[in-house]
């Protein structure tokens, strides 16, 4: 019963702290309405999600959204500071493949939406397999050590989070 009423209780929760944020009020109408998007729109959209993602670490997804928001406010002002400081001619620009241990469409959906989000990166296409991304930088002395950031601070809590 309780898996009919919440068929996916985290995008549940997420609809409903959106619609607070949207609405931008703590009121309870808000409160109940965000509650009812919450509940209408997963059931509705639950035949679309046969094969669910399923999280084994629901903490380590909230580890990984605080690292991050941490490296984008990093990444920001690093991009800031190469663009406003770096001549040209010692950019560095670099194009890296990123090998993936993730199988599961989502965790690489949001490892390939992760890196996009940071500044100074952009995935630009996944293999046909599945098992790499092809990440452009902005500026970069040594792509190893890129590869290895994305795989230490986000892949390596993904494989923990996702199943």
């Amino acid at each position: 019963m309780i898996n009919r009423l919440f068929p996916h209780p985290i995008l549940t929760v997420m609809l409903t702290i959106t619609w607070l944020f949207l609405a931008h009020s703590s009121s309870l109408n808000s409160i109940l309405f965000g509650l009812f998007l919450g509940i209408v729109i997963p059931i509705g959209t639950a035949p679309f999600w046969p094969d669910r993602p399923a999280l084994r670490n629901p903490l380590m997804i909230v580890e990984y959204i605080m690292v991050v928001m941490w490296d984008i406010v990093v990444a920001n002002i690093e991009v800031a500071r190469i663009i406003l400081f770096k001549p040209n001619k010692d950019m560095r620009p670099a194009w890296v493949t990123v090998p993936l241990q993730l199988t599961s469409p989502e965790a690489i959906t949001v490892l390939a939406g992760t890196i996009t989000l940071t500044p100074g990166t952009v995935t630009a296409m996944i293999s046909a397999d599945g098992s790499c991304l092809l990440v452009h930088c902005l500026h970069t002395d040594n792509p190893d050590a890129v590869v290895a950031e994305i795989k230490n601070r986000y892949e390596r809590r993904l494989l923990k989070a996702f199943r």
